[in-house]
Order: structure tokens, then C-alpha cells, then sequence
């Protein structure tokens, strides 16, 4: 599961899912944005509100040849579905794969954000969800991020 839940997505991260799965509002995805943290602290990041804020900060957005962001929309997420023997709901979504990334900033993070228009939304738009740790050092070879078996997100 997550590292950490953002205080603007506490209690949300579940609705928000459910959203997106509906296709509501229709250009909503989840967006899956790799940071190099850079010193900014857990604490720090956590009271964030939004991505503009978030890489105002210390943090920065990797820039290694071959990266992107990864854009969620309902056709990739996990059908929203609860757990009622576990009285949980776990949130998954394939693993993402970056192909042949060049070496250059380390990779610290991942985040998992919602962004309500993928049509002309910014960054000041986009509401983090949940911060995953995710140690990697570019070397030209592929990246593939699970966050974990289970999914990305639990709440129980």
C-alpha cells in the first residue's frame, strides 16, 4: 500500500476511484507522476494540495529520456468492487511500464493524483492522492512500477 495518503485526499481516494471508473466527470483519470524528491520530506509533501504546490517545492518531476507521465482513465483501473468478507476495498491498477529509461535523475517516488480534465487542466488542477516509495536509478533499461500486490490503496 501507499507510503502515505495526502491530507487532501484523506477520505477521498476511494470516491475519487469511483469516479474515475464511471468515467465522471468524462476527461477524470488518475495521472502517474515519478519525483524526485530532493530532500522534501514526507511531512512536507503530505500537506501539499495539489501538484503545483507539491513540485514548487523541493521536489521535481523526473526528467529522464523516456518518461512520462502515466494517464489512469476508467479502461485501465481495476473494476471498483468491495471487499465485504474483508469488510475492506482494495484499489489496483496494472502495473505501468516505462520503456528504456535514460540514465540521469534518480527516482524516488511515485504518486498517484486525480486529474478532473486531462483536457486542459494544470498542475494546480491536479489533487495527489497517494505516495508510494519508488528507489530507482536509470540505467537505459525498462521500469516497472507495482506498488504493491494488494493495490495501490486500502481502506478499511
Amino acid at each position: 500500500m501507499g507510503d502515505f495518503v495526502f491530507n487532501i485526499a484523506k477520505g477521498s481516494v476511494a470516491g475519487n476511484y469511483r469516479r474515475i471508473d464511471a468515467n465522471d466527470p468524462a476527461n477524470s483519470a488518475f495521472l502517474i507522476i515519478i519525483i524526485d524528491a530532493n530532500g522534501d520530506t514526507d511531512a512536507t509533501m503530505m500537506d501539499r494540495d495539489d501538484m503545483s504546490a507539491l513540485l514548487g517545492g523541493t521536489a521535481n518531476e523526473v526528467t529522464n529520456s523516456g518518461y512520462a507521465r502515466k494517464t489512469l482513465t476508467d479502461a485501465d483501473l481495476t473494476a471498483f468492487s468491495p471487499d465485504d468478507a474483508n469488510n475492506r476495498v482494495d484499489l489496483d491498477f496494472a502495473d505501468q511500464v516505462w520503456t528504456a529509461i535514460g540514465a540521469g535523475t534518480a527516482w524516488t517516488d511515485a504518486i498517484v493524483a486525480m486529474d478532473t480534465d486531462t483536457t486542459g487542466g494544470t498542475d494546480s488542477n491536479v489533487e495527489p492522492q497517494t505516495l508510494h516509495d519508488f528507489p530507482i536509478t536509470p540505467d537505459g533499461s525498462d521500469i516497472t512500477l507495482q506498488v504493491a500486490a494488494a493495490g495501490f490503496f486500502r481502506a478499511s
